[in-house]
């Protein structure tokens, strides 16, 4: 008997309920009728000539027949190859030239890029004619998705992710989370990205939930949604950066987003004064943290009381993912102590698409996934983020973490976002670099912003110069992208 997927065996739990959401369309799918598209959809692509171990890439904002095709690839032992849209053609030309697609599909996005692929809209219509194909034993450990990582430093490299890789970034998502039969959860984060297409997709069809996918974040619309009580939104992911959009828009009304299981935020720190004052609110925000590579890791329970004890903590993790904190020789940390994060579990992915000296290297001898993230944890197993490995910078001995001074700045009346770089300096070695983007009608100087962090951070990790921008560049998951900057600070290019 070939084993069912989780969409095929919901499509037998619970074949009316709805599974899926095109809310650009309206056109609606319940979980037969997704079951049925999927079994389609693999039926087409192998007439396409997508087989074991091809690749799908695709290139279109958020829709239904994304999740689709993804697992169809799964069904067939593909792999599916969603593409930032947000590069440039040059950047896109060169994922496309890495993953060798054997097909390549997409929206108005394909045309944006200069890429030659398969029209979605006709796609869509190929498999609504098609006849479904039977299933057939897919290999679990096969990768069935490349996602291509944000680049924050370097190329972007193709994480390998299972089906059994995923189905624990499901697990482990939808216990933190509360996710059940009745979760719907709101999904305008992208595709190409792994809060859009994993976290946002599989815990909710894994236990039977609905997906409403979004074509992208508008604030304002995303707002009235999350307080529609039609939609009925439970759960929505989102970076810090578009929660305080939210909370800034016109008209804010956290009641009517009291129907939320909680906010959910990820990929940058998120100031606690920030989550307190939704909390005040009556919104939880639960922050957490994962990664292309492992999904989720970290989360903090759905609790006020609780979040608001640890607000800014990453939370605790799940007992299928092993945690390790270590030293520069690899030993382990004791509580309070930061150190870089190692993990091991079922989460982790299987390598990097065609770069094996790049995956030995990320891995430790014994099998532990080193993240390159600095951590702590307290007695309890709390978490909190320090930085980036490699955004650590040692100034006159002392080693500097650019997320802590950042931290310190979140609550600054004239600094709207920034970031700090660590640049060479010829008496310390290194200094920061503090880079920040000021409120309209605010002059910023660097002795008011030392004024507010004196007495919040030792004197060795004060920035040591200013600059002002208009904006700060960012990955397509909203990170801020310290390589692009650090590149334009040595280059003195004027958009800094």
């Amino acid at each position: 008997m070939t084993p069912m997927d989780h969409v095929a065996l919901q499509a037998r739990l619970q074949p009316n309920r709805p599974a899926a959401v095109d809310l650009a369309g309206g056109r609606r799918w319940t979980y037969a009728e997704l079951d049925a598209a999927i079994a389609r959809a693999a039926g087409v692509l192998r007439r396409r000539g997508v087989g074991e171990g091809d690749r799908l890439a695709a290139l279109a904002r958020n829709r239904v027949l994304l999740v689709v095709l993804h697992l169809a690839c799964a069904r067939l032992g593909a792999m599916f190859v969603p593409l930032n849209w947000r590069l440039s053609p040059t950047e896109i030309a060169a994922l496309v030239e890495d993953a060798e697609p054997g097909l390549i599909v997409g929206d108005a996005q394909l045309v944006a890029a200069g890429v030659d692929g398969v029209d979605l809209d006709a796609l869509q219509a190929e498999i609504d004619a098609a006849e479904p194909e039977a299933p057939t034993s897919a290999d679990r450990e096969r990768p069935s998705l490349i996602l291509y990582t944000s680049g924050t430093s370097g190329r972007p490299k193709g994480v390998l992710l299972s089906e059994r890789n995923l189905d624990q970034t499901a697990i482990n998502f939808g216990r933190l989370g509360k996710v059940t039969h009745q979760s719907v959860f709101l999904v305008d984060s992208p595709m190409f990205h792994i809060i859009g297409l994993v976290t946002s997709v599989r815990p909710a069809l894994m236990h039977g939930g609905t997906v409403l996918a979004s074509d992208g974040f508008e604030p304002a619309r995303t707002l009235a949604r999350l307080g529609d009580p039609a939609l009925g939104v439970t759960h929505y992911f989102c970076v810090p950066q578009m929660a305080a959009m939210l909370r800034s828009q016109p008209g804010f009304d956290a009641s009517a987003l009291r129907g939320l299981t909680a906010l959910f935020t990820g990929g940058a720190p998120h100031p606690a004064a920030d989550i307190r004052a939704w909390l005040a609110d009556g919104v939880p925000v639960v922050d957490g943290y994962g990664m292309s590579e492992a999904g989720t890791v970290f989360g903090m329970p759905p609790d006020p009381a609780l979040i608001d004890a640890r607000a800014g903590s990453a939370g605790l993790a799940m007992p299928a993912v092993a945690t390790r904190i270590v030293d520069d020789q690899d030993r382990d940390c004791p509580p309070g102590v930061a150190g870089e994060l190692l993990l091991r579990g079922d989460n982790l992915f299987q390598g990097y698409w065609r770069r094996p000296e790049e995956t030995a290297r990320a891995f430790t001898a014994d099998g532990w996934f080193r993240t390159g993230d600095i951590v702590r944890a307290d007695a309890e197993g709390y978490h909190w983020l320090v930085d980036r490995k490699k955004d650590m910078f040692i100034s006159g001995g002392e080693n500097v973490y650019p997320a802590e001074i950042e931290a310190a700045l979140a609550d600054h009346p004239g600094i709207v976002e920034c970031a700090v770089i660590g640049m060479p300096d010829p008496r310390w070695g290194e200094v920061g670099h503090l880079v920040a983007r000021p409120c309209d009608g605010v002059v910023l100087d660097l002795a008011a912003i030392l004024s507010h962090l004196e007495n919040r951070l030792a004197r060795y990790k004060l920035p040591k110069a200013l600059v002002l921008v208009a904006a700060l560049p960012r990955t397509g998951s909203g990170k801020i992208q310290k390589t692009v900057l650090r590149e334009r600070l040595i280059a003195g290019d004027p958009r800094t």
